[in-house]
């Protein structure tokens, strides 16, 4: 939070920064006060009236002070949140982040239905723009925070809030769910992308279109198993007949960085362990093992990594 990347993450760094340095200077203050009260001995003339009046003046001097600096804090505080939850000018493009125990769903939205289209744990967005977000749940309350672009911002089940993301220069941004929502919250991060406006269109243009078609036998193979068991029935691929929405879509599941919602790099060897038998990596995700023989597995990995 404090490597700020973006209009919302200045803002707040910014209040953070002197908020820090006023509580260091406050306590410095109150520590020396107190090393001195410690340290001084009672004399003849504490009893006297003028010792009495002025000790009420510099008391009362403390509050004035610490109702300013209160006052300080709370002008800054409202400075600071004026802009967080709505962008100074139009959003470039306006996404749903859905948060689901214990991965992120960002959805896409177009004017033409075919067009509108999900990025599982992968948000991206155009550099130098604000993205307005709307942000829902489907189970329990979590909370989308990119640390480097954006304060926390609360997924209630049953309310859609808003809120606005902005990154001023390109760069892999790690968020994370900062609202404890069960076993594996953890393991529930995303990666946001921030790219020059011709290489997020690119990306828009290419996230719109079906699945690659199998290209080797292996592939082939690795398709038809898919459609035959049980990964048919939570994932979707476009173009294909697999449709379901209980889990993340895979349409070009290849392409992404991380697996599991950040929990591991997008390799081969991962991605095997994870088709195998998740649980053993991230317990308690809605995903259950998958009893595939060593050839068919290796099939359906070899489908899933063509589809870029």
């Amino acid at each position: 939070m404090f490597d700020p990347h973006g209009p919302i993450a200045r803002s707040i760094a910014t209040h953070g920064w002197w908020l820090l340095l006023m509580s260091i200077a406050v306590y410095l203050v109150v520590m020396v006060a107190l090393l001195i009260a410690l340290g001084r001995r009672r004399r003849e003339i504490d009893d006297q009236p003028e010792t009495t009046r002025r000790l009420t003046r510099n008391v009362s001097i403390a509050v004035a002070l610490t109702v300013v600096i209160l006052v300080g804090i709370a002008a800054s505080s409202v400075v600071s949140g004026r802009g967080i939850y709505s962008p100074s000018g139009a959003g470039a493009v306006t996404v749903d982040v859905v948060g689901h125990q214990w991965w992120w769903d960002f959805q896409y939205h177009d004017v033409t239905p075919s067009d509108v289209f999900t990025s599982p744990n992968e948000l991206h967005i155009p550099v130098g723009l604000p993205v307005v977000i709307k942000a829902m749940s489907t189970d329990v309350i979590h909370s989308f925070w990119v640390p480097n672009l954006m304060g926390k911002r609360d997924l209630i089940p049953g309310i859609v809030t808003n809120t606005w993301i902005q990154a001023d220069e390109p760069g892999v941004y790690r968020g994370q769910c900062a609202e404890f929502c069960g076993h594996q919250h953890a393991h529930m991060a995303l990666e946001v992308v921030a790219e020059p406006m011709n290489t997020f269109q690119a990306w828009i243009r290419h996230q719109r279109e079906p699945a690659a078609e199998p290209a080797t036998d292996e592939e082939r193979r690795g398709k038809d198993v898919f459609m035959q068991s049980t990964c048919v029935t939570c994932h979707a691929i476009r173009g294909t007949d697999a449709g379901s929405h209980l889990g993340p879509e895979l349409t070009h599941v290849a392409s992404r960085l991380t697996i599991a919602a950040g929990t591991l790099p997008n390799a081969r060897g991962h991605l095997a362990g994870w088709i195998a038998n998740s649980q053993s990596i991230k317990p308690g995700n809605r995903m259950p093992p998958n009893a595939l023989t060593p050839d068919d597995l290796q099939a359906v990995l070899a489908y899933v990594r063509s589809l870029r």
